[in-house]
């Protein structure tokens, strides 16, 4: 395998962002587990809104799926982690503020993405698709490297975490869609594997207590929470591109179901 990417790396601009790339396109996500648990309590609300937001999520590897298609059939979201270079050599991800005019979930920090739809080859032009139409990223300009395993929100949507190298930052003008975003941001992608700027607080969800991960941003005079599921996903990402595990404890609950007999 590649080295992993450092944030001291001599590596300069393309020539950087193509040893990434094909570090994160060795890289194979662990199946979903399968469970032969009886999960009757298992809650299978459906999400009912169609963009994935900062909300609690898990790994779905983490999570007692039932095998049964019938019983659980979640429906299925990406979002685009889109990286590149930024001016001090740092990887950075872009990521959106949603709309203070929407009725749900409005103000928070989200990646770019959404539902699927029936015409979406794959989840990388779902991601890809909703970026373009949420902050007019052109498709063309992302190289769609690799998928994260998926995660599932606290309402059992599917979310596909997509990763993308935008070679040419510059190419890129954010075009937000007024009636979706109100704002286009970029962070460090490393900050979330760092513990600074960082909070936690303790919930529970199945009966089980897990911890829910915020980072505090500030760029120029504008100050956002990153939190939920975006946290998790990007923590998850930025373990994946730099081959390390946080410096805290993420606290993902581990779910215990008696065997069916």
């Amino acid at each position: 395998m590649e080295p992993a990417v450092t944030a001291t790396s001599s590596i300069g601009g393309s020539s950087r962002l193509a040893v990434l790339a094909q570090q994160l396109r060795m890289y194979k996500p662990p199946p979903s587990s399968s469970f032969d648990d009886d999960a009757e309590d298992m809650q299978a609300d459906q999400e009912s809104a169609g963009k994935v937001v900062s909300q609690v999520g898990f790994q779905e590897s983490m999570t007692p799926v039932p095998k049964d298609p019938e019983r659980f059939r979640p429906k299925r979201a990406a979002v685009l982690i889109c990286i590149f270079e930024g001016d001090e050599g740092d990887l950075r991800v872009i990521l959106t503020k949603r709309s203070s005019r929407l009725s749900t979930h409005s103000g928070e920090v989200s990646l770019p993405g959404g539902k699927a739809e029936e015409d979406d080859k794959d989840d990388g032009m779902t991601a890809t698709r909703e970026a373009e139409e949420e902050i007019g990223l052109d498709p063309s300009l992302v190289d769609v490297v690799t998928s994260l395993e998926p995660f599932l929100s606290k309402h059992l949507l599917r979310v596909i975490p997509v990763i993308g190298i935008l070679r040419d930052k510059k190419a890129f003008n954010p075009k937000p869609n007024p009636a979706e975003v109100e704002a286009v941001f970029d962070a460090p992608l490393e900050m979330f594997l760092k513990d600074e700027n960082r909070r936690s607080e303790e919930r529970e969800w199945m009966g089980e207590k897990y911890l829910i991960h915020y980072f505090d941003y500030r760029t120029g005079d504008k100050d956002y929470t990153i939190w939920g599921l975006t946290a998790g996903i990007l923590i998850r990402a930025a373990s994946v591109t730099y081959q390390r595990p946080p410096a805290f404890i993420e606290q993902c609950p581990k779910f215990k179901y008696p065997k069916m007999n």
